[in-house]
């Protein structure tokens, strides 16, 4: 198939790295591994677009640029990730109904309460009306399949789960090994956390960490705390680290993506709360290296984790269990080396992207199919 892939919220190859431009990448590559030409529509960005006229003209002129671009190829399919009321997808419908070629959706979001306020409420409008626009639409969250059967009928919905290669996250004994010589920590235990650090909630949960963390520490267990990342709240990270746990903190910086499996080969157990994580891609990473997961038992982190199977989850904001489980894991082993067991085979089994990515290469077949069949 030729595919023309578009991603209104961040574009691929965008400069700050996120679990959407994670998964994003993931489908591009495996569509293209498995042969189907598959190109990028554009770069345009739709995010808060609506509260930005001076862009609409852009949006216009962007229109007619992909519509002339690809009138003249022979492409079968135009396939966005990522719709929701934040950056609906407002370049692919036109363009599908110009060159008359199917429109599905990856993750398209519809979530009726966003209407509610004055300034998602363009957006939820707009996104609704892509939505509905589209020939099919997938969806890696069962709750966005939920809330999607309110608004399209159920053979326009397919769920597929979400998933990383496996092979690129196994764990490493040797990667341990260099790694704590590299930190000069030698067998001590190793606490391992992973996020960028933006003024949102990825450095709230890494303050969280740091806060249980430290409170381990005044208790007298002896452990390191690893934190990978970068961002604009690194000072206010750094300060609070050095408030809770002197001398007993790594930042590590950004790690690329492909190098990952050394930190959490060198690790004993992850945590990151993953307040409000649509699912949280570190967690099948960790899971997938080995390592028990620490986390917030709330909105996607259940689907990723099975608490108290391949991790522990504990009641939103509730630090006291969140200490608790950490030291439950820190403090045994044999719990530690059960759950990190379980956990690459769970991995495996259920969030092999290469297995689970073949069901929408097959559904993408039956609409190509159909539509030509017309």
């Amino acid at each position: 198939m030729n595919i023309s892939f578009y991603a209104p919220l961040k574009p691929l190859g965008h400069a700050h790295p996120s679990g959407d431009l994670v998964t994003a990448t993931g489908i591009f590559e495996f569509l293209s591994n498995q042969g189907h030409q598959v190109m990028s529509a554009s770069s345009f960005r739709c995010r808060w677009l609506y509260w930005k006229p001076w862009l609409w003209a852009t949006l216009l002129w962007e229109r007619q640029k992909v519509i002339q671009g690809l009138s003249s190829r022979n492409v079968d399919l135009w396939f966005t990730y990522h719709s929701y009321y934040k950056a609906p997808d407002l370049l692919g419908p036109t363009v599908c109904r110009k060159i008359k070629i199917p429109y599905v959706i990856f993750q398209g979001i519809y979530s009726t309460k966003r209407r509610r306020q004055w300034k998602t409420k363009p957006g939820f409008y707009l996104n609704k009306n892509t939505l509905r626009t589209a020939d099919h639409v997938f969806t890696n969250k069962t709750v966005d399949q939920i809330n999607l059967q309110r608004l399209l009928p159920l053979d326009r919905i397919t769920y597929v789960a979400p998933g990383i290669i496996p092979s690129e996250f196994t764990f490493d004994g040797s990667a341990r090994d260099d790694m704590r010589r590299k930190w000069q920590i030698g067998d001590e235990r190793v606490i391992f956390s992973a996020a960028m650090f933006r003024p949102d909630v990825k450095t709230e949960g890494l303050s969280w960490v740091i806060r249980a963390c430290g409170e381990l520490f005044r208790q007298g267990k002896q452990f390191w705390l690893v934190i990978a990342g970068d961002g604009k709240e690194k000072k206010k990270l750094q300060k609070m680290a050095a408030e809770q746990m002197p001398g007993r903190v790594l930042f590590v910086g950004k790690i690329s993506r492909r190098d990952m499996y050394r930190y959490y080969s060198a690790a004993d157990l992850f945590v990151f709360p993953g307040i409000r994580e649509s699912l949280g891609m570190v967690f099948l990473e960790a899971q997938s290296c080995g390592l028990p997961v620490v986390a917030f038992d709330n909105a996607g982190v259940p689907e990723a984790v099975q608490n108290s199977k391949t991790g522990l989850l504990v009641p939103m904001f509730d630090l006291d269990n969140f200490v608790q489980a950490i030291d439950r894991l820190l403090s045994n082993a044999d719990l530690r080396r059960r759950m990190g067991d379980k956990a690459k085979t769970y991995i495996r089994e259920a969030y092999n992207l290469t297995k689970n990515y073949e069901k929408l290469e097959n559904v993408l077949y039956t609409i190509v199919e159909g539509r030509q069949e017309l």
